[in-house]
């Protein structure tokens, strides 16, 4: 059985004095790739760094929401840059927040557009960061759709049927993370069984969101994303096996995923 993390934040510190055995547990579980996510110009570059010292790893390239303050136009120049690389294979961590009240939500959505556009642009999907706005997120995903097609995936996804039967129709893939695995997300699990075979990723999200049974035990990584695929699978009438090697045919051809 082959899996793929197709989303981790693997330049975090939480990861920094032990990360080859993050790797090597991985590999182990039967992770064969992990998409390290990038959130503002230094872990792009990171995880550019990382993608080249390591076979199974992939990076993107962008500035998370609730980076922004911290952002200016020189950084997304550079992330532009970072973007062409082959080993940088999406765009983002990107998208809208109103968990957290810091950054204002203009320049959010001014970001979010960028990188949308640098995805049309070069081809490549964007990682789509959605947190108490769906109906935001929606809606700027309906001004970016009218101007071309979309690539993307919206990552740890949490919300309701209607945001992704709408993202699905735009051509979005879905991801799950930890949060599938817990008691209470009965209806989540209810929406990972309605997500058709050939649209539907799993991920780690670590070092956060542990899943069941590892619920609480922190760092989160990319090794346990058996449980989340385990859990998802039963939960759909499928087999272990036949949910890893759809869901890792699925990031394949979403990332095109290739090292030469």
């Amino acid at each position: 059985m082959q899996l793929i993390d197709t989303h981790a934040h693997l330049s975090y510190d939480d990861f920094q004095n032990d990360l080859p055995g993050v790797i090597q547990r991985a590999a182990a579980a039967g992770v064969s790739a992990v998409i390290a996510v990038a959130t503002d110009l230094a872990s792009s570059l990171q995880c550019l760094e990382l993608a080249r010292q390591y076979s199974a790893i992939f990076a993107t390239a962008g500035i998370h929401p609730n980076h922004l303050l911290a952002a200016c136009d020189e950084d997304w120049q550079h992330i532009l840059a970072l973007g062409q690389n082959d080993l940088v294979v999406a765009w983002g961590e990107t998208g809208l927040d109103r968990y957290w009240q810091d950054v204002p939500f203009e320049m959010q959505v001014t970001w979010f557009h960028r990188h949308l556009a640098a995805s049309r642009e070069n081809k490549k999907p964007v990682v789509i960061h959605t947190r108490d706005c769906d109906a935001d997120v929606v809606r700027e995903l309906k001004i970016a759709a009218s101007v071309g097609p979309l690539r993307g995936v919206m990552h740890s996804f949490t919300g309701s049927w209607e945001t992704a039967e709408f993202c699905l129709e735009l051509g979005l893939y879905i991801s799950f993370a930890g949060m599938v695995t817990f008691k209470k997300s009965i209806d989540l699990l209810e929406i990972a069984k309605r997500i058709p075979d050939d649209r539907i990723l799993v991920e780690t999200d670590s070092p956060f969101l542990s899943p069941e049974p590892m619920r609480g035990k922190k760092p989160n990584e990319p090794a346990r994303v058996i449980h989340t695929a385990n859990v998802i699978s039963a939960a759909r009438g499928q087999s272990p096996d036949d949910f890893a090697r759809m869901t890792t045919d699925n990031a394949q051809r979403l990332f095109s995923l290739q090292k030469t």
